[in-house]
């Protein structure tokens, strides 16, 4: 829904961000648990008078979770829960964020079909009927990523039920994995394949390896034609991705020389104490879609 001010350009536009807030974390929170009944079927909590489940086990859900999920948020019971901005002096509790992001796979990925049977005036409960579909994924799917947009966080929780990152101006497109699934050659597409993997993963130790994987790529781009050395293949590469036009070919020839002294200077294949260190997770984004850029246009003219 648009609001009064979103229509007539009042409002300040959502920062976008990867960073999970104590109140981000409270909506992404709430929302996991109102679909913690949707997952009876796996720690079902029986009616002591014998009429099935009635909901669910939370000692058994949290005791799961210990060994799921070791670092999510817990309270001072040990219960998963809201981390809180009133302990002590205004002190903000620790909180893992991409533990709150399992949290929302684990409950995708077992979320089931439930509906209410009869109520139990004693117990106050009512006994479940439990099914083995999933259409409710669809509803917990669309409510997190309602609280992703409106909080402007840089994450999808996709139809295969895992979480990605969204990436602004981002190279990667569904045309890109189209045509990488058509390479020929089995070892650079598995790189690529990989690599795109990794990148869409939210956690920074896996787009540093995303960009490990790309240069790989490349490198192993290089050798395509395979009853050729390396330079008479990236040669061969070149002049097909230049046309035969000359200020094209120093332009390619330039970038890919260009990205190998990148992977060789900086701290991206090779790990010696010489090489720049990139501490900024941000610039593991441009490196990864400057290296896609040149290889996505690459194997559009392998033959």
């Amino acid at each position: 829904m648009n609001y009064f001010t979103e229509r007539h350009g009042m409002r300040k536009p959502i920062e976008r961000t990867s960073i999970i807030t104590i109140e981000m974390y409270a909506l992404l929170f709430d929302c996991s648990e109102r679909y913690f009944n949707n997952l009876a079927w796996r720690f079902p909590d029986m009616c002591p008078d014998g009429n099935g489940c009635c909901g669910l086990d939370n000692e058994k859900f949290n005791n799961e979770l210990t060994f799921e999920i070791p670092t999510l948020f817990r309270n001072k019971y040990n219960i998963i829960a809201k981390p809180s901005n009133i302990s002590g002096f205004g002190k903000v509790d620790d909180f893992d964020q991409f533990a709150l992001l399992d949290l929302i796979e684990f409950i995708g990925q077992n979320c089931r079909d439930f509906s209410n049977r009869d109520y139990h005036d004693y117990f106050r409960h009512y006994h479940l009927n439990l099914y083995n579909t999933d259409n409710i994924y669809k509803y917990f799917q669309q409510e997190i990523n309602n609280i992703f947009e409106k909080t402007g966080l840089l994450f999808t929780l996709t139809s295969n039920k895992i979480i990605e990152r969204v990436i602004d101006n981002d190279v990667l497109s569904d045309k890109i994995e189209n045509d990488i699934k058509n390479i020929k050659e089995q070892g650079t597409k598995q790189l690529l394949e990989e690599a795109i993997t990794l990148f869409k993963q939210p956690n920074p130790t896996a787009n540093k390896n995303a960009v490990e994987k790309i240069w790989d790529a490349l490198e192993r781009l290089k050798t395509y034609y395979v009853t050729l050395d390396k330079k008479g293949s990236v040669s061969i590469i070149i002049d097909n991705m230049s046309n035969g036009q000359d200020n094209f070919i120093k332009l390619f020839n330039d970038e890919f020389k260009t990205l190998t002294d990148i992977g060789n200077n900086f701290r991206i294949r090779h790990h010696e104490t010489n090489k720049t260190d990139i501490n900024d997770v941000r610039h593991y984004d441009y490196f990864f879609n400057r290296c896609l850029a040149l290889i996505s246009l690459a194997i559009k003219y392998l033959k």
